[in-house]
């Protein structure tokens, strides 16, 4: 049964909400290597046993919140169930490489949730020229070069 694998928090300033969350909660936090900046969140039960990990980031927007990622086997199956029951996916399946894929969604209650399935050979599709991954490419249709959309 799919369960919740790991959390999100996205934080204005992460010097600010380590301190605060090391200190509510003694949680471990580390960044992890990389280029994204991404700080791990280490977490234990009530026996000191590893538990429920996260991650603290940078957060892109204001109306961001956290969100909770959910295990499951196939994004692909799960992406089609959540639209047949009325959810909606607003972060398609993304890779992150070496480690799985993942994909944000929304229910019919209109909450966040996230879809995870580990995959240690997901890797970004990237242009064969340069390298680049393609989710950053688009193609010109005047003349069929690409050109970074950011």
């Amino acid at each position: 049964m799919p369960t919740i694998t790991h959390f999100i928090v996205p934080v204005d300033d992460i010097e600010r909400a380590k301190k605060f969350y090391i200190g509510l909660f003694g949680w471990k936090i580390e960044k992890m290597p990389g280029p994204v900046e991404y700080y791990a969140i280490g977490t234990t039960n009530e026996k000191g046993e590893k538990s429920l990990g996260g991650g603290l980031v940078k957060r892109k927007k204001e109306e961001e919140t956290i969100v909770n990622y959910i295990d499951v086997l196939s994004i692909d199956e799960y992406i089609v169930k959540v639209k047949n029951l009325g959810g909606k996916i607003i972060m398609p399946k993304t890779p992150v490489p070496g480690v799985g894929y993942t994909a944000v969604c929304i229910d019919t209650e209109n909450n966040k949730f996230g879809l995870w399935q580990y995959d240690e050979n997901a890797k970004m599709k990237q242009c064969q020229s340069c390298g680049m991954p393609l989710d950053e490419k688009m193609t010109s249709k005047l003349d069929k070069r690409h050109y970074i959309t950011k």
